[in-house]
């Protein structure tokens, strides 16, 4: 049997419904839904995603602070799983539409202010921004990661995006030219990211399974996977002043901290 988790700050009854209604359109489809309510902190969201995955189920969330919102989106990336928020997108839309705020209170609606219009921007601009796409507004980024496929780009621009950067993010690819914009970016701005080969066949294989593809995909063969890093290091020589992180064994908090501290020296 098929699993949809409603998580939410709250009880999740309102979210529970909307998902029932939605269900009422596919008849008879056999589906259990489970609420994991009341999660209010990093840690909760942590456990909550894994467990979904575990049943590799679909989660629908419904989350007021935008901060732990942005987390289920970034850590249900990292993990291939499939999940849709559901209040969100609502509530940016009621906030310009009213051009009032809300109260930022598990239930009710989500605190709208100056500085969560700017996080929203971001957002708005590093989604328009994700894995090479608009490459000619690369300028206007205030960070461009750099990186093979499954190096943490999306993950990295999306966390960095709620701090309120908009973040642009390219991918290297082996025999495609990078885009010509990206030469042209301030090297204070531009950071490769870099991971171990065998984390990185990890990650795709793991990737692969959840898509239902093929295991013979060169995608995830580490030889392909090995040149691929190789390109990727020899690319990043060429451009001495980007920052390089490493982000084999970091967790996306940790790897945002470093770009920001290392940046952050990089342009005293």
């Amino acid at each position: 049997m098929k699993k949809i988790y409603v998580l939410s700050d709250s009880t999740g009854e309102t979210a529970e419904r909307v998902v029932k209604a939605a269900l009422s359109q596919f008849g008879g489809s056999d589906v259990q839904i489970v609420r994991l309510a009341k999660v209010t902190n990093q840690s909760e969201v942590q456990q909550a995603v894994a467990t979904v995955t575990a049943d590799e189920g679909l989660l629908v969330y419904t989350l007021v602070d935008s901060s732990l919102a942005i987390a289920v989106h970034t850590i249900a990336e990292e993990h291939g799983l499939m999940a849709f928020d559901l209040l969100s997108p609502l509530l940016h839309s009621l906030s310009v539409f009213l051009g009032t705020m809300a109260q930022s209170t598990p239930g009710l609606l989500h605190q709208i202010d100056t500085d969560y219009f700017r996080r929203m921007e971001a957002v708005n601009f590093t989604v328009k921004h994700d894995d090479g796409q608009e490459t000619r507004g690369l300028s206007k980024a205030d960070l461009v990661l750099v990186g093979v496929s499954r190096s943490s780009k999306t993950p990295l621009s999306m966390y960095l995006a709620n701090k309120g950067y908009k973040v642009a993010n390219v991918p290297l690819v082996k025999g495609i030219e990078p885009p010509e914009e990206l030469e042209g970016i301030e090297p204070q701005k531009v950071v490769g990211l870099i991971i171990n080969p065998k984390r990185l066949v990890e990650i795709r294989t793991s990737r692969l399974v959840t898509m239902g593809q093929s295991m013979k995909n060169s995608y995830a063969d580490y030889e392909k996977v090995e040149e691929e890093i190789s390109y990727c290091r020899q690319y990043f020589r060429r451009h001495p002043s980007w920052v390089i992180i490493d982000v084999t064994t970091k967790s996306v908090e940790e790897s945002a901290s470093e770009i920001l501290r290392r940046l952050g020296s990089h342009n005293a």
